[in-house]
């Protein structure tokens, strides 16, 4: 058995997420569906991790396997991005060892928020616009307080299949732009929703109906219903996944 390594990167605007879902339209459904017409037999996919409906990912890696290594992976990548619609590309596929996994293997993940203080135009499918300027030394304390915490169970999506809430947050950072601000995160691993309650919950921070003591305490409590509202997904991107095996990581965009 042979396993391959697939970097892409897709749009999630039209997408019910990542994952399988029944009755609705994802991204891991439409790359199977290709691959397997391509390739002339049924082949499941699984991906670094699952995003939400919405979420776009611009890095964003998945495995396959093949009963037999391919002769060559540049024509399929080709047949591929002719196959799939215009919100999804594949960058590049190669074969790794199969003790590779393409979820269970990623030692880090980062994130991107982006949010706009002018009404945006072409990126309105991309960012938040959020009125007002934001009090970024307030927010900054609050990321301080990220950075120290582990138990992430206040911004976590409820009833959720996982077996602990703790995440270890490796770069955390708040960063004012020309007209907006982006927000990136870096960690071992993300709960459902997480960077999207914590974004929420930052805005509050900065629009002064929330103080960094108050962030503290919603941290504490370890209730999701403490935090804010969850930020829209239109704003968040998966960008980079990492993994212990340099043979792992593609060249490339």
């Amino acid at each position: 058995m042979a396993r391959y390594f697939m970097h892409l990167a897709y749009d999630g605007s039209d997408y019910y997420g990542w994952q399988i879902q029944p009755r609705q339209v994802s991204v891991q459904q439409t790359i199977e569906h290709a691959l397997s017409t391509l390739m002339g037999q049924e082949i499941s996919i699984t991906g670094a991790g699952r995003t939400d409906t919405g979420v776009h990912a611009s890095y964003f890696i998945a495995h396959f396997d093949l009963p037999s290594a391919l002769p060559g992976s540049e024509q399929l990548v080709f047949k591929l991005n002719r196959f799939l619609p215009p919100d999804i590309v594949i960058y590049k596929i190669w074969q790794v060892p199969e003790a590779m996994h393409a979820r269970f293997s990623a030692t880090s993940r980062t994130y991107h928020y982006h949010i706009s203080s002018l009404k945006p135009l072409f990126t309105r499918y991309y960012s938040l616009h959020v009125f007002g300027s934001l009090d970024t030394g307030e927010i900054d304390r609050c990321c301080d307080i990220i950075r120290s915490t582990v138990d992430f169970t206040s911004f976590s999506k409820l009833h959720t299949d996982v077996k602990t809430n703790d995440c270890r947050i490796m770069h955390v950072q708040w960063k004012e732009e020309e007209n907006g601000y982006l927000f990136e995160i870096k960690s071992d691993r993300f709960l459902r929703n997480m960077v999207r309650s914590l974004v929420g919950t930052l805005l509050n921070v900065g629009q002064g109906k929330l103080d960094s003591e108050g962030f503290q305490q919603i941290v504490l409590a370890k209730d999701r219903s403490q935090a804010g509202q969850s930020a829209p997904a239109r704003g968040l991107f998966l960008v980079d996944i990492e993994y212990g095996d340099i043979s792992s990581r593609p060249a490339g965009p």
